[in-house]
């Protein structure tokens, strides 16, 4: 089952899905959606379009460089498969497509760091800005530094316990 991808948006079309065009130059285009063929008749640059994969991944939203996408890439040679080459072929696979979702999902934590943090530090800020909403007004006084008092330290004298009293009679 050979999967094609969509020429707009890059997404996967699978067998009897989708729409060709061809051009008068005998150029193929495949199209996953009347979404896509309507934006291609309208000329629209799918690098400009933000729903579409190319524009992601030109904004960084994306990952773009990648070891796991070399086994993706299309090949027009055929391979001739023993059952040990295809049971191999089939566990790499797996582990393969493990790590991209592994690195997908830290490229994402990266993305979002920033935001995090600003986001921390705009709350913070309306917080300090906004203290009276959430404290009493004499309640935020009586926290301002007054005069205070250095504490004093003072050993207090050993209790004896029960056990180490002596017995009256």
């Amino acid at each position: 089952m050979r999967l094609e991808f969509c020429w707009f948006c890059s997404s996967k079309i699978y067998p009897g899905h989708g729409i060709q065009f061809v051009r008068n130059d005998a150029k193929i285009f495949r199209f996953c959606r009347s979404k896509c063929h309507k934006n291609f008749k309208m000329k629209r640059n799918p690098r400009k379009v933000k729903w579409t994969k190319a524009y992601r991944r030109l904004h960084g939203k994306d990952m773009t460089k990648d070891s796991t996408f070399e086994l993706e890439r299309k090949r027009n040679r055929p391979e001739r498969y023993d059952r040990n080459v295809m049971e191999n072929t089939l566990k790499a696979i797996k582990k393969i497509d493990k790590i991209r979702h592994d690195r997908a999902a830290d490229h994402i934590a990266q993305r979002w760091k920033p935001k995090a943090a600003k986001e921390r530090r705009e709350a913070r800020k309306e917080l300090e800005q906004s203290i009276s909403l959430i404290k009493a007004p004499l309640a935020i006084q009586s926290q301002e530094p007054a005069i205070t008092v250095p504490k004093i330290k003072v050993k207090a004298p050993k209790q004896q316990t029960v056990e180490n009293q002596p017995m009256e009679e």
